[in-house]
């Protein structure tokens, strides 16, 4: 079978360009009006897109005076979306940090029953310090901790997940037996940082599990990649740094034993689309004029930490030692390592790389016709770049329905993209295997006793 390219919708703001909130392009509804959303998704599910994608973020923003950014919850969000939508694969971001395994596993596996298998976990380990503050710890939890916990929670979220045996529900009404106990079985868990006894008080999710997706792209985040990950999501600004990514990360997955095709990669596009190529540039200088540098400082600011960038110059081109290290970043690192990266090949000015970080914080931004966003797709698809994008439109809607009416008719004549979905979930959409449980070992372990007790 011919490989496949995948395409997500990555849903921020009204666009990911920091100033596409004002674009007279724009949607006109609130950023907490359901219908925005559900409206995005509808037109990627007409599109074909396998899926849509809402990061979070668990304080406010600096910059909120100038910012406009997705504010609703992004897991109650896609159980609205869920009920507006039949086929598009759902994915939503949710802490290892700051949420309790058994609140979460309930959580994605009510979204995987409500979307009849569509729902896909975006797993993050929270690096803002201001979110400690929300949540009432002491200090920033440091990147090596929180990657360690970030192991012990997949352990305990997948036990839950496979606490029900896929046929424990009979739901015999004549006979009086709703659930075979013997396929229902606690966890036991018992770590460092979590215990859990379990099981999980819903039968098993329609796709087993949900689909896994992972962000992080620091050392540490690509072995916990390798280890749980069914999709990642990552940014590079050039073909070459996302080839050595894929083939690094490949090669880790493989490694831990598994077929490097059950890792699908996703590198973050966000492409700006005119009918000719000066249209399109004439496009990008619309938006980037409504930009203000002084946000772009404070966005940079928090990506590095809270580092102290007001004393650079606008005008003076930049170099690393106007950074600090990305290994000393307890933030997001993997981000930090690309706009070092940035710096020291291109050495522009503050003015500059702000204005590059504007378009879609870190990711690959391209200016051009439909055919040139095309060909871009291909190539990388082809050269070991990517399974697939995540699709980052710099303004919403406008980006979207230009790339849904002119990029995928050119990828579907080309072959490269599908012309009607074959499957009803996301595992199919995205050619994933159902995971194996527990109850597809030999080994006996102890079942759920069954006692009585007072509902609500």
């Amino acid at each position: 079978m011919k490989r496949q390219l995948h395409l997500n919708l990555f849903i921020h703001s009204r666009g990911h360009h920091e100033a596409s909130w004002r674009h007279p392009a724009a949607s006109p509804l609130a950023l907490t009006d359901i219908r925005y959303f559900q409206d995005l998704a509808q037109r990627a599910e007409a599109a074909l897109f396998d899926s849509i994608f809402l990061a979070d973020q668990l304080a406010l923003g600096g910059d909120v005076a100038q910012a406009a950014r997705s504010w609703l919850e992004p897991i109650t969000t896609l159980a609205a979306i869920a009920v507006a939508t039949s086929r598009i694969g759902m994915i939503a971001t949710c802490s290892t940090t700051y949420t309790e395994p058994f609140n979460l596993a309930r959580q994605f596996g009510s979204l995987d029953h409500i979307s009849n298998g569509r729902i896909g976990w975006n797993i993050v380990t929270t690096w803002l310090a201001t979110a400690a503050d929300n949540y009432g710890d002491t200090g920033q939890v440091s990147h090596a901790e929180r990657y360690a916990r970030g192991e012990e929670y997949m352990t305990v979220v997948k036990a839950l997940w496979d606490s029900w045996a896929e046929d424990a529900v009979i739901d015999d009404r004549a006979g009086g037996l709703y659930a075979k106990p013997d396929r229902i079985r606690p966890i036991d868990h018992k770590g460092k940082y979590y215990q859990v006894a379990g099981p999980l008080n819903m039968p098993r999710c329609p796709q087993g599990r949900p689909v896994l997706v992972q962000a992080g792209s620091s050392d540490t985040g690509r072995q916990f990649a390798a280890r749980h990950a069914e999709a990642v999501f990552t940014a590079h600004m050039e073909k070459a740094t996302a080839q050595a990514f894929y083939a690094d990360l490949k090669r880790l997955v493989a490694a831990e034993g598994r077929a490097p095709g059950e890792v699908l990669i996703l590198p973050g596009l966000s492409p700006m689309i005119g009918s000719t190529e000066a249209e399109a540039q004439r496009l990008t200088r619309e938006v980037n004029e409504l930009s203000d540098p002084e946000v772009g400082r404070k966005r940079l600011s928090g990506r590095f930490g809270g580092h102290d960038f007001s004393h650079l110059p606008l005008d003076r081109p930049l170099t690393p030692d106007d950074f600090p290290p990305p290994d000393s970043v307890e933030a997001a690192r993997s981000r930090t390592e690309v706009i070092v990266g940035l710096v020291r090949r291109e050495k522009p000015t503050l003015r500059q790389l702000l204005a590059s970080l504007a378009g879609a914080r870190g990711h690959f931004t391209v200016a051009g016709t439909p055919e040139q966003i095309a060909d871009l797709i291909e190539d990388w698809f082809n050269d070991g770049a990517a399974d697939g994008f995540n699709i980052m439109p710099p303004v919403l809607p406008a980006m979207l329905d230009a790339f849904s009416a002119e990029v995928i008719p050119l990828l579907q004549r080309r072959g490269l993209f599908r012309t009607s979905y074959e499957g009803r979930t996301l595992r199919e959409h995205y050619g994933l295997a159902w995971p194996k449980s527990a109850f597809d070992q030999a080994a006996p372990q102890r079942t759920w006793q069954f006692t009585s007790s007072a509902g609500i």
